[in-house]
């Protein structure tokens, strides 16, 4: 195999981007000729968390590996998951003793994929060191993985950028989530590593990233409190596809996408995109079966 193809898929937020994640995958990984996927799903359940439910249906829907970030904790019932699919990763970053694992693993074919998981600590929660941690998983990764992936979970550009430069040359792509909010600066450096700030959000872009805009307004209007809810219309997938040559493990290229969803222009022939071994079956509703919960922040 001369290239190998990743496509990332930014923090999925709420029913609306459930949907597009179970209708897109397939076509996208046509388009795209894609070998491995990757989403962000810590926003899957109302905007806040995952549930293990939510996470098995989107393994269904043809994601290899899902990553979280600040909100995997959010819902109680995500803990005992880990104890049962290591696929489902959490930042490294954890100190030891929180469940689930951080890093992770897989063959795809002749090739081995690495994907790293990282949270960071600015303006977000104080748990242990990204880089330490990141800098230790990737020596040992790189004893065995043709490809190494990094999803960095950060609210800082500096500290992704950062990360960037620490892990230069070190893995094939260092991918910036969090902010919903998709960056113009993806490139790959001099060294081979594909890089964007962050990919976006695949879920209601007619909303204050990802939430009912009312709530949002009057919360910075007062003050106040306000109970959130997803929005639901301007539904689009966003995310990256990245290219590496699997011998050297080096990107050759990085390209954003920012696809709008239409539930009208897809057949219930298009969600299941690459079903996993033992995956939950899925139909053309059960993308949005779940409630969505109001959380308040």
């Amino acid at each position: 195999m001369s290239e190998f193809t990743i496509m990332f898929i930014a923090d999925i937020c709420g029913k609306a981007g459930r949907q597009a994640a179970a209708h897109m995958i397939k076509p996208m990984r046509e388009k795209y000729s894609v070998d491995f996927v990757i989403a962000n799903v810590e926003n899957a359940a109302g905007g806040f968390g995952i549930t293990p439910e939510m996470a098995r249906k989107s393994f269904a829907y043809g994601i290899d590996i899902q990553t979280s970030g600040n909100h995997i904790w959010d819902r109680y019932e995500i803990r005992s998951y880990f104890k049962t699919d290591a696929k489902l990763l959490r930042p490294a970053n954890f100190p030891p003793g929180a469940p689930g694992r951080g890093s992770f693993l897989e063959n795809v074919g002749d090739v081995k994929i690495g994907v790293i998981n990282l949270q960071g600590r600015t303006y977000m929660k104080d748990i242990d060191c990204p880089f330490v941690v990141g800098g230790k998983i990737v020596s040992e990764m790189r004893r065995e993985a043709d490809i190494i992936f990094v999803d960095m979970h950060a609210e800082a550009t500096s500290e992704k950028q950062a990360m960037l430069y620490w892990l230069d040359g070190e893995v094939s792509a260092v991918v910036g989530t969090h902010t919903h909010v998709q960056t113009a600066d993806e490139y790959v450096t001099g060294k081979g590593t594909a890089y964007i700030t962050d990919a976006g959000m695949t879920g209601p872009y007619d909303s204050v990233i990802g939430m009912e805009k009312e709530p949002s307004l009057q919360r910075f209007l007062t003050g106040m409190p306000h109970r959130f809810t997803t929005a639901s219309n301007d539904i689009r997938m966003a995310g990256v596809i990245v290219r590496v040559n699997p011998t050297s493990g080096k990107a050759t290229s990085i390209e954003r996408f920012c696809e709008k969803f239409n539930l009208e222009n897809f057949k219930p022939e298009d969600i299941t995109g690459k079903p996993r071994e033992n995956a939950t079956e899925v139909n053309a509703n059960s993308a949005g079966a779940e409630s969505e919960d109001v959380s308040e922040t």
